[in-house]
């Protein structure tokens, strides 16, 4: 089978006058390396941290359509031109997983063995119609898999594995996880519920919060509700967490949740310590949900920690052994456990209309996009 030589894809380029831009371009390929393969992509997801790098700290609301091209652009504030300098007018390719056919190989054996495959890859740069990677990169789906269901087995799966991974390792017995009823919110419950680890959910909406419960969660807080932060420490009690992982980054959540913690051991403590509980209590900030600064207050006692969490660097520590189990529990529970859901399917040129980026960069539960460059 020869190689395509032509495609399209989407980039993000920050240009030195302060405006973005977002395109769908012409791709040239090569020909494949003896252990390359070229994947036709029919599916990458919008995670929130695909969606980072696509628009920056560009101002969305300000975005408008580029005459002329399937694209749009809008301007960045000065004061985040500074962070820009490493990305300044270079087109970056965008989308950090995805799935599709492998239509050519090198002559390899590892590379034509995987000819014909539907296969899943980590490799950046998957809202292309076509990508170049190594073969060694490459993960065959199991047999019947659509490239859609194994469009997310890294960033989401790896991510709440690593999770409970950080849990055990930390000392920890329980766990509190934020936008609790998004995909990789999901999959961590499915997770506890297997592994029998207690977890405490918080969620913004009713809706979201039953939804939860219908998959079986015992622990779920509304943050809307009046009583929330009653509900929490109710919650931290039952499970006695004492790590959480936020999604929101910015405002008073973390806070929220470190209060809750010290609230929940203090009810139980039966001396008084002018310095609060000795036990530790951590949240780590994986996501930026809410741009605002991190808010604290330090009324928690002395014995606590926030931190940020990241999850390939993480992942990293743990070795190449536990990082095979790892990928391999995906792999067998991938229309199960790591299933995704979406909200919709769009191709490149939809992923630049002005009217589905109001909806998927609201990064909102339940507003998860998939990509299929193949798509149109």
């Amino acid at each position: 089978m020869s190689s395509p030589t032509q495609g399209l894809q989407l980039t993000s380029t920050v240009r030195d006058n302060g405006t973005l831009e977002v395109v769908v371009t012409s791709q040239t390929l090569v020909e494949p390396a003896p252990d390359e393969v070229v994947i036709e992509v029919h599916a990458s997801p919008l995670n929130p941290s695909d969606i980072g790098l696509l628009f920056g700290p560009a101002d969305m609301q300000k975005v408008t359509a580029m005459s002329g091209q399937h694209g749009i652009q809008a301007p960045v504030p000065e004061r985040a031109m500074r962070a820009m300098a490493g990305r300044m007018n270079q087109a970056m390719p965008v989308g950090n997983e995805g799935a599709g056919l492998v239509v050519a190989a090198g002559s390899s054996d590892a590379a034509q063995a995987l000819l014909g495959k539907t296969v899943t890859v980590l490799a950046g740069g998957m809202y292309a119609q076509y990508r170049l990677v190594k073969a060694a990169q490459c993960v065959v789906l199991p047999a019947g898999a659509t490239p859609a269901q194994g469009a997310s087995c890294f960033v989401n799966p790896l991510t709440a594995l690593g999770f409970v991974e950080t849990m055990k390792h930390e000392g920890h017995r329980a766990l509190v996880h934020t936008a609790a009823a998004s995909n990789l919110g999901q999959m961590l419950n499915k997770i506890c519920q297997a592994d029998g680890i207690e977890i405490v959910n918080i969620v913004r909406k009713p809706a979201q919060a039953d939804l939860l419960k219908s998959l079986g969660a015992r622990y779920v807080c509304d943050s809307s509700a009046p009583t929330f932060m009653e509900d929490l420490i109710a919650a931290m009690i039952a499970t006695g967490a004492t790590l959480g992982f936020d999604a929101t980054g910015g405002g008073t959540l973390a806070n929220q949740i470190l209060t809750a913690m010290e609230a929940a051991l203090n009810r139980q403590a039966t001396t008084y310590s002018r310095y609060g509980s000795p036990v530790k209590k951590q949240v780590y900030l994986y996501g930026n949900l809410d741009l605002r600064p991190t808010e604290i207050t330090r009324s928690y006692g002395m014995a606590w920690g926030i931190g940020g969490w990241l999850v390939f660097p993480y992942l990293d520590q743990l070795g190449e052994e536990k990082n095979n189990a790892l990928r391999q529990r995906v792999m067998d529970e991938l229309t199960t456990t790591f299933a995704s859901h979406y909200a919709n399917e769009i191709s490149l040129s939809e992923a630049v209309d002005l009217a589905q980026i109001a909806i998927y960069n609201e990064r909102a539960t339940a507003t998860k996009f998939l990509i299929n460059p193949s798509k149109g």
